[in-house]
């Protein structure tokens, strides 16, 4: 497990119609504070904050193509123009389990990113995807 701890952030919200909005300041919109969406956001200022990489290369929650099936992935920081890891993201309720992880290979396969990474907030889990092999990291990679 990788160790986290989210650095303080300010975060924009506002409720409106009765549900809940908070402002992402990656994509500069307001989104559905949902219990995932919560970790997406606190995962996404550790990563700009205290891991420095750049928000310029973070897109966030943006559809790709597997086959002929649509989906959309949580997290992905590109580096040297090329996708460099992917994140996902689940609420915290969640276990970090073998389909958990099997998600973000899934979305792998298109991607091809040395570097996937599951959490739930609580816990986070990495991995370094090299010449065929798998091995879990015990810490972000510096960018």
């Amino acid at each position: 497990m990788i160790p986290i701890e989210y650095p303080p952030f300010n975060f924009r919200m506002k409720e409106e119609n009765e549900k809940e909005w908070i402002f992402d300041e990656l994509r500069k919109a307001w989104v559905r504070l949902t219990p995932e969406e919560w970790v997406r956001q606190n995962m996404l200022q550790y990563l700009v904050q205290i891991k420095k990489y750049p928000a310029s290369l973070i897109a966030v929650e943006k559809e790709i193509s597997l086959g002929e099936i649509k989906k959309r992935f949580d997290i992905l920081i590109y580096k040297e123009s090329k996708p460099w890891m992917i994140i996902e993201c689940k609420e915290m309720n969640v276990a970090m389990d073998e389909p958990a992880l099997r998600q973000v290979l899934n979305y792998n396969i298109r991607l091809q990113t040395p570097f996937v990474v599951i959490t739930n907030g609580t816990n986070v889990y990495g991995f370094s995807l090299q010449d065929g092999t798998m091995e879990q990291i015990h810490e972000l990679p510096a960018y």
